[in-house]
């Protein structure tokens, strides 16, 4: 009995560590997430000013040879 109940210790002990390994992991990958989602709406928001105002249309313009 004493054996068991000292194999499901060794058992919970791993457990515990695993799980607290699992818990760091996601921690940090949320806190990149959160940096690429902060990243992403900056590149948005810099392509919508980099945007001409008006759609031009392409048979307007002169070819450069011209």
């Amino acid at each position: 009995m004493d054996s068991r109940l000292t194999d499901l210790e060794i058992k919970i002990s791993y457990t515990e560590d695993l799980v607290d390994e699992l818990n760091r992991t996601i921690y940090r990958q949320q806190l990149q997430i959160d940096r690429l989602i902060a990243e992403f709406h900056i590149l948005r928001e810099q392509v919508r000013s980099a945007e001409p105002l008006e759609q031009r249309d392409l048979r307007d313009e002169i070819p450069p040879h011209y």
